[in-house]
């Protein structure tokens, strides 16, 4: 009767050749097992250390934003920081989102049902589909918001384009942007996350007098107040700027949320 004794068939197993098919194809699954295990195990441990990675390097964008804008790091300073809030926002509602907080965001977006899905009339952004909930930052001066930062995002000329843009209180004027994510082309398009283009942004209105936005990057210098610079050379990045600003101030982005803000609601 064959010893089918683990032990045993590991001691037959080790006094095969070195040569042996058997052998280098075990062997070779063994490795890949330890490594795929191995693999497995450093994603878990490190993807909470990559979380608290990517949370410092959007507060440290956030307070960089905060500190360019005129006269709002004065206020922040006198608020002793406490003005500044985090919010989840359900963007349909225009409102704080029903319970979804800053700790369960992302669980929530995992799932597909959080996500809508845009048609290309919409899809200006090139995003595909939208997430319901965003995690935005207020700034308040007494019950009045006086300052509201809000994450956007589109597609540009080599992949996704992703910023932090703040309004003033009359959710009419652009206070300031921050770009935090971009893969353009370096020299041309990547131009978008220089501080001294970004600046350029600070005081455009977005809306005409009608409500209509107008926000645009032009086609080289900006000629009024809704335009800021164009990037010579870079004419599908200054597109995706000029799209993804106006997906976001819409009706399918912040439309309602703005609307509530101007409104006294939120």
């Amino acid at each position: 009767m064959a010893d089918l004794n683990p032990l045993s068939l590991w001691r037959r197993f080790l006094t095969l050749p070195n040569d042996s098919r058997t052998k280098t194809l075990v062997v070779a699954f063994l490795v890949s097992a330890v490594c795929a295990v191995m693999v497995t195990a450093a994603t878990v441990v490190l993807r909470p250390i990559q979380a608290q990675n990517r949370a410092a390097e959007q507060q440290a964008r956030l307070e960089a934003l905060v500190a360019a804008v005129p006269a709002i790091s004065d206020l922040v300073a006198r608020a002793g920081g406490a003005a500044l809030s985090t919010v989840v926002v359900d963007l349909d509602a225009g409102a704080a989102a029903g319970g979804v907080t800053p700790e369960t965001l992302q669980a929530a977006l995992a799932d597909p049902a959080n996500w809508t899905a845009l048609s290309p009339a919409e899809d200006v952004a090139g995003l595909g589909s939208r997430p319901d909930y965003a995690q935005i930052y207020l700034l308040r001066d007494g019950e009045t918001v006086s300052l509201a930062i809000l994450p956007i995002a589109g597609t540009g000329y080599n992949g996704r384009i992703q910023a932090l843009l703040a309004l003033g209180g009359d959710m009419r004027m652009v206070a300031g942007i921050a770009v935090t994510e971009q893969s353009e082309t370096p020299g041309l398009g990547a131009r978008i996350e220089e501080q001294a283009w970004q600046q350029g942004f600070a005081g455009k209105q977005l809306f005409d007098d009608a409500g209509a936005i107008r926000f645009s990057v032009a086609r080289g210098p900006a000629r009024t107040e809704h335009e800021v610079d164009g990037i010579t050379g870079a004419t599908r990045t200054s597109n995706a700027m000029t799209q993804m600003v106006r997906f976001w101030m819409g009706p399918k982005g912040y439309g309602p949320l703005i609307a509530a803000i101007r409104r006294g609601e939120f």
